[in-house]
């Protein structure tokens, strides 16, 4: 079902991230427009083609399509002798946008420079440009855009004259994307910082840059763009252009966007889309990456029916935490006893989880070994990974019964939306419930483009907090079409949270819907910096929810620098990567990253119930190492000694 725009183009994009569309001009030269004439005037000689390009970025996950009129001002359409229809072309492009749109996208009024700036010199001829603008975006926006898009300007200085003759005319946004050469700079010598300042104190409503390169350097420009105080927009082409029986093909593909639309809303862009090149295939990949982050095209359309429910269904209570598994039980007991209490800081009263996860081949016997040893250290519960990192290995499902059936240990799954379509992940749900794997921690997932089978396809029908929303409605007795599973689950629903996210509003504000959709306890990504950790701890104190505090002890100074640098969501910082370099590698520096995750737990103990273990390179007694500074056993270790061969008799001479 579809939902329909219902708040300004700006607080949408303040609620989380939005997808624009890609090229309209590429998708019409592909399928027949010739480049002897503007491609602006498809509005009029081929409406039907530009609606059906319109619609299928829609239905590619865009919620901001773009008028067919970046080139359709009064300068540029004379070269085509077309100058005369320019107010039929702007008028038109635009009503065909918002048909197509039909209330499920913003249609934002594209503009574009007319490339005459450098000769401009007179007050007059500034006032001729000015007028240009100011009669283009009088069109658009008598004809119903939501926001005015300003692209492709290469000079800051016509991109001035173009805010302003904007905003002569019209209060609704400017979004304002500068294009920067190789050096990072535009036309005029400024750096992305510079501009998006200059952007800003013209009055831009959003800022950012399109065109020119492909996705790897436009990143590095609108990284520079972001944490200035406006919501930044990213279009990159779909990489250079390479000529091919007389075409220019476009070489990046799909996949390769997705895999930079994620960096880009990692990083805290507000807006990304596509430029030249860029089709609705590569559209799609970046609505899946938006999914993933909590925007995109889950903010306009419901993923599932809403179906009314009837009173029996809607009456159903859901199971209380604390009867729901032995893990909920301890949770619960130690979240009110000791976090909210005084009750001391014992083994007892702290929760321990160590991951486990399986192997990627056929043999569960060292995770289940590892398994067992954990248990009898005290560990509470296994958690195990689903296709880690987008790896291939054995279903956590299979070992998660394993260990509970024959070690009589709990264990935790983690359940990921990208390889299960919404069918599928309802159903392993179900059968989670039947076999009694109760503790579940849900997850959105890392791409494919990162692990084993780059080629295989996401699917993400889901987003994390759509599936706790889901499992949520299974804990009541009801399934998401509104109809009665029978009875109720009894799942202990975790969700993750990244203290050290770049975007650290936007986090918080996922954790938030987290919890509305249905979230009992908090699940942290291993950090380094306890003046972080306890930010983050105060800032979500009113969610009311219990903490396990994740913890990956660094095992030498390379892999401080490779989780710091090359690993989203986290930070290490500089003083710990020092402590790191001295202690290099090998014994001491495996026994320095325990040291620093003891110093991390201790921080915090008193305000989490307990940790989230994830031993480095299957090290597990190292994750009961660091559990001695809250008194657990260490594991005792033996070492086998070489028996002393007799001397040998010397030969008589």
């Amino acid at each position: 079902m579809t939902k329909r725009i219902n708040k300004p183009f700006l607080d949408a994009l303040a609620s989380g991230p939005l997808v624009s569309d890609g090229a309209n001009g590429t998708v019409l030269y592909e399928r027949g427009m010739f480049i002897n004439k503007a491609l602006e005037e498809a509005a009029l000689s081929k409406p039907n083609l530009l609606r059906q390009v319109h619609e299928e970025y829609i239905e590619a996950g865009a919620q901001l399509i773009q008028t067919h009129t970046f080139g359709a001002n009064k300068l540029k359409l004379a070269r085509y002798d077309a100058a005369d229809r320019f107010e039929a072309i702007n008028a038109r492009a635009t009503e065909i946008a918002l048909e197509a749109a039909a209330g499920r996208a913003y249609v934002g009024g594209s503009i574009g420079p007319t490339g005459t700036m450098p000769g401009v010199v007179t007050d007059d001829e500034l006032k001729d440009l000015r007028d240009l603008f100011a009669e283009q975006a009088t069109i658009l926006v008598d004809h119903g855009v939501h926001v005015v898009v300003l692209e492709t300007f290469r000079l800051l200085s016509e991109m001035r004259v173009a805010i302003e003759a904007v905003k002569s005319v019209t209060d609704r946004p400017i979004i304002a994307q500068m294009a920067f050469d190789a050096e990072q700079r535009t036309a005029d010598g400024a750096d992305p910082g510079r501009a998006v300042d200059m952007l800003k104190s013209w009055g831009a409503s959003v800022v950012g840059a399109n065109c020119v390169e492909g996705p790897d350097g436009l990143f590095k420009v609108v990284e520079q763009m972001v944490g200035r105080g406006l919501p930044v927009s990213a279009q990159p082409n779909a990489g250079y252009p390479r000529k091919q029986d007389d075409r220019l093909i476009y070489m990046a593909t799909p996949e390769y966007f997705g895999v930079y639309a994620r960096r880009f809303l990692k990083a805290g862009v507000s807006l990304v889309g596509g430029c030249c090149g860029t089709r609705p295939d590569h559209i799609r990949r970046v609505a899946m990456a938006a999914r993933m982050m909590g925007g995109g095209p889950t903010t306009l359309v419901e993923v599932a029916p809403t179906a009314p429910v009837d009173e029996e269904a809607a009456g159903l209570e859901p199971i209380p935490l604390a009867n729901k598994s032995k893990l909920a039980a301890k949770i619960d007991r130690v979240y009110r006893e000791r976090v909210k209490g005084d009750a001391p800081l014992t083994p007892d009263n702290f929760v321990v989880s160590v991951e486990v996860n399986p192997p990627p081949g056929l043999n569960p016997a060292a995770a289940l070994e590892a398994a067992k040893m954990l248990r009898d250290h005290g560990v509470d519960v296994i958690n195990i990974a689903d296709g880690p990192r987008a790896s291939v290995r054995m279903s956590n499902q299979a070992l998660g019964l394993l260990v509970q059936s024959r070690l009589d240990m709990e264990v935790i799954l983690h359940v990921c939306c990208r390889d299960r379509n919404l069918l599928g992940l309802q159903s392993d749900l179900l059968a989670n419930h039947v076999l009694g794997l109760s503790n579940l921690v849900i997850i959105t997932g890392d791409p494919p483009k990162l692990g084993d089978y780059p080629h295989a396809t996401a699917v993400f029908d889901l987003d994390s907090i759509e599936l706790l929303r889901l499992a949520n409605g299974l804990n009541r007795g009801i399934d998401p079409a509104g109809k009665m599973v029978g009875e109720a689950t009894s799942f202990v629903l975790a969700c993750g949270a990244e203290p050290a996210a770049l975007d650290y509003n936007r986090e918080l504000r996922r954790l938030e819907k987290k919890m509305e959709a249905g979230a009992e306890l908090i699940m942290t990504q291993p950090v380094y910096d306890a003046n972080l950790l306890n930010r983050f701890l105060d800032d979500i104190a009113y969610l009311d929810l219990p903490v396990l505090v994740g913890l990956l002890p660094l095992a030498s100074a390379r892999n401080a620098e490779f989780l710091h640098n090359e690993v989203p969501g986290m930070q290490v910082p500089e003083h710990i990567r020092e402590r790191m370099r001295e202690a290099d590698k090998g014994p001491r520096a495996r026994a320095e990253g325990i040291k620093i995750a003891q110093e991390t737990l201790m921080s915090v103990a008193d305000r989490v119930v307990g940790a989230y273990i994830m031993p480095p390179f299957g090290r597990y007694a190292a994750a009961l190492s660091i559990l001695e500074c809250v008194g657990y056993d260490a594991p005792k270790t033996t070492t086998k000694r070489k028996k002393k061969r007799p001397a040998k008799a010397s030969k008589a001479k």
